[in-house]
């Protein structure tokens, strides 16, 4: 029978068929929302991944059973409204300072799992210092990167991880390195810090990519029990919004342009 004799009646059966069937049972289940992962409805433009990124971690934390031990902490910009939607302790920073207030947090509560949660207007500018200077200390906290390439909330200026030649509010006509500099990659330069123990840089806009993503952000966890120093997950996304895309389109862009300047794969890793 084909979809266009198909009855009213005929629909109704084949429904009726599958319920008997019994098809929907755990064993046929493909995801399922984790605990650690609120049901609220998410803000984040359609096809952006900060969605996918907040699902990782959401997921890394019930799989290793320490949501009633893990601190986030999450500053303006993009990922300011993470406490909605990740079931566990969230803090709030001023732009800029996720990685110092970790610190304070991780400092005062050493037992605890502490990350921060920033894009790359709030890190790798605003929070440059802070940035720099937890990771050389050596802080024994997770800081998960969100490069984009650009300021997202605030309506689409040009970040330190702009590439040359891409165009934002503020550099209309593109990048150019004499007036503006060079996009700065400041997941190398911290990978170069004596503080920081795993530097990696992944991304999420392929589903292997995410495994990759999710797997390095559970490693993260588990090295924060060696006190061994700083962890730093970069994870490369798109903004469809501001680089006027589509979702589609930004993915493929991401893909034969940022990923190219921003090469995925392990930058620092444990020498024991």
């Amino acid at each position: 029978m084909n979809e266009k004799t198909m009855t009213v009646e005929d629909d109704l059966h084949f429904e009726q068929m599958i319920a008997e069937e019994s098809v929907c049972t755990k064993e046929n289940l493909v995801y399922e929302r984790p605990e650690t992962l609120t049901d609220a409805t998410m803000h984040y433009c359609p096809g952006c991944g900060h969605g996918v990124a907040h699902r990782i971690i959401a997921e890394v934390i019930a799989e290793l059973d320490i949501q009633k031990d893990t601190v986030g902490v999450a500053p303006v910009g993009c990922s300011v409204l993470a406490y909605n939607y990740l079931n566990i302790d969230m803090n709030g920073a001023a732009h800029g300072r996720a990685s110092a207030v970790a610190t304070g947090i991780k400092r005062v509560l050493p037992d605890k799992y502490v990350f921060s949660y920033q894009g790359d207007g709030d890190l790798a500018a605003i929070g440059t210092g802070e940035t720099i200077h937890t990771c050389n200390r050596g802080e024994n906290i997770l800081i998960i990167f969100i490069n984009n390439g650009i300021y997202g909330m605030t309506g689409g200026q040009m970040a330190p991880t702009t590439l040359v030649g891409m165009k934002s509010t503020t550099s209309p006509l593109g990048r150019d390195v004499a007036t503006m500099g060079n996009p700065l990659k400041i997941t190398e330069l911290v990978a170069q810090l004596p503080g920081t123990y795993f530097v990696t840089r992944t991304a999420v806009n392929s589903p292997v990519n995410v495994r990759k993503a999710k797997a390095a952000i559970k490693k993260s966890f588990e090295y924060q029990k060696l006190n061994k120093g700083t962890c730093f997950v970069e994870i490369v996304t798109n903004c469809p919004s501001n680089w006027k895309m589509t979702p589609v389109q930004s993915n493929k862009w991401l893909e034969e342009n940022m990923l190219p300047f921003y090469p995925l794969g392990d930058i620092k890793k444990p020498s024991n």
